[in-house]
């Protein structure tokens, strides 16, 4: 094994939810994937997240590596759910795959958001977050793929393995936030991607636009790229109402969930996530936790909310079924029906107008 990836496979962890690799690169290196011009949210080399808190250091990193309170997983944990979706739906119909992966099936277009379908989010195959329980849908039994939603590039967002697979099988439209073009190509050349910036929008046929939204979150691959390709959440306007999509954030100073409620209004369906938040010294800008999620429930309003990044790869400190156990208690608390926002396991599948 060479240096370079003994490095990367000891540095996964905190690679796939934290993007810190890289805390000592210089300043100005170069950015291999986006070279377009300064915004807002872009000086030149990285992208950020204005007014919200820049990444944390090693030291910091370092701290929370060795400061304990690391819950054990169980080896498995298998979903009592397996879904075998049908090939087509006029409305909406929505499972969860596993982790932030989704099958949005919506005016006749099957949509999967961030698919990962491999044993490790990781770089490597023999180290790195192992899932503890398979898909909920089998690869085999996907429906035709228009369309994937990519919502960053940290490895259990986005797993260049499924995406090769779903591409070679389905050839759908393939969208994601500005950079994350290049970091395909680099596997895929022949995978043409839509590449968009925050307030864009990508027609994906069929009356149903995608528009990329802001998250407080960051990306990396590797060694030398911490935040040199965009990450986004989603927001899908469609005949059968608002989707939003958040792959992770932070809450923030919430503007992000005021801003999509101004702009589309009530979301019929919000998926927000739930889980890879302790400790929260170290990841509170980066992934709410479920009592943050309430919080953006009750900005939105949205009529149905799905809590996703839980129970299926450990990434953090919280063990696998805290996130429910939270969500519960946050959900009372803010006096919300448990009906309204709901943490589901891979495999199991919401329908509007049933509870399914």
């Amino acid at each position: 094994m060479n240096r370079r990836t003994l490095l990367k496979a000891l540095s996964v962890p905190a690679l796939a939810v934290t993007g810190l690799v890289g805390w000592a690169t210089a300043a100005r290196a170069r950015n291999p994937y986006y070279d377009g011009p300064v915004t807002d949210h872009f000086d030149g080399t990285r992208f950020f997240s204005p007014g919200q808190p820049q990444d944390k250091g090693l030291v910091e990193l370092v701290r929370w590596q060795m400061g304990g309170g690391r819950k054990e997983w169980p080896d498995s944990f298998p979903s009592p759910f397996r879904d075998r979706p049908p090939a087509s739906v006029d409305g909406l119909r929505v499972t969860l795959i596993g982790h932030a992966s989704f099958l949005i099936q919506v005016a006749g277009l099957n949509i999967l958001t961030d698919p990962v379908f491999s044993e490790r989010a990781s770089p490597v195959s023999f180290a790195g977050p192992k899932r503890v329980n398979a898909p909920g849908i089998g690869f085999d039994d996907l429906p035709p793929i228009h369309v994937v939603l990519i919502t960053h590039n940290h490895y259990d967002h986005l797993d260049l393995d499924t995406l090769g697979a779903v591409w070679r099988r389905h050839r759908p439209k393939v969208v994601a936030p500005l950079g994350n073009d290049a970091v395909i190509r680099a596997e895929h050349p022949d995978i043409p991607v839509e590449t968009g910036d925050w307030g864009d929008a990508v027609d994906l046929s069929n009356g149903v636009t995608a528009h990329l939204e802001p998250a407080y979150h960051w990306s990396a691959r590797g060694m030398n790229d911490r935040r040199m390709a965009l990450w986004c959440a989603y927001v899908l306007t469609t005949p059968a109402g608002v989707i939003y999509h958040v792959g992770d954030t932070g809450f923030g100073d919430g503007k992000i969930f005021h801003r999509v409620k101004e702009r589309f209004g009530r979301p019929r369906l919000a998926h927000l996530p739930i889980g890879a938040y302790e400790p929260r010294w170290f990841m509170q800008p980066q992934h709410m936790n479920p009592d943050d999620a309430v919080r953006a429930l009750s900005i939105l309003m949205a009529e149905q909310a799905l809590g996703h990044h839980w129970g299926t790869f450990r990434l953090t400190n919280e063990g696998v079924e805290e996130p429910v156990h939270e969500l519960e208690t946050a959900l009372r608390a803010a006096d919300v029906s448990p009906e309204r926002f709901r943490a589901l396991r891979p495999g199991q599948a919401w329908e509007a107008g049933s509870q399914a």
